[in-house]
């Protein structure tokens, strides 16, 4: 299956459907399913733009992309096993490499921690090359 990367307009209208709660409430249900990468990434997001030093352009980009991992209906819906998180990890992806310079070592490790949290020990090599 081909994977389908959102184009910015429809990240950018995405922005509206942001919220904490939406985000933690998506990541509680779909953790599992989606995979380590997707929440990492979600999480990585998350941390960098709750920090200060992040510019509020880039904040916005990130809210966008984060408000699109929440929604439920995109360009491939989340029920679709295996595929239905292809486009959330794509646009995921693409936000972090948009936003990478804001990305601080302590933003990685904050998000790492977390994911220790929720699923116990994991290879964190998996991660290292997403962001």
């Amino acid at each position: 299956m081909e994977n389908k990367v959102p184009d910015q307009q429809m990240i950018i209208a995405s922005q509206k459907h942001y919220s904490e709660e939406g985000l933690w409430d998506k990541v509680k249900s779909v953790a599992k399913k989606a995979g380590i990468k997707v929440i990492y990434l979600a999480l990585l997001l998350y941390y960098t733009a709750t920090a200060e030093s992040t510019p509020t352009a880039k904040k916005g980009i990130i809210y966008g992309a984060l408000g699109y991992f929440i929604l439920p209906i995109d360009l491939i819906p989340d029920v679709i096993p295996v595929a239905g998180f292809s486009d959330d990890l794509a646009a995921l992806l693409a936000c972090a490499a948009a936003v990478a310079s804001c990305i601080t070592p302590e933003i990685k490790q904050q998000a790492k921690d977390k994911l220790t949290e929720w699923f116990g020990e994991f290879d964190e090599s998996q991660l290292d090359k997403l962001a």
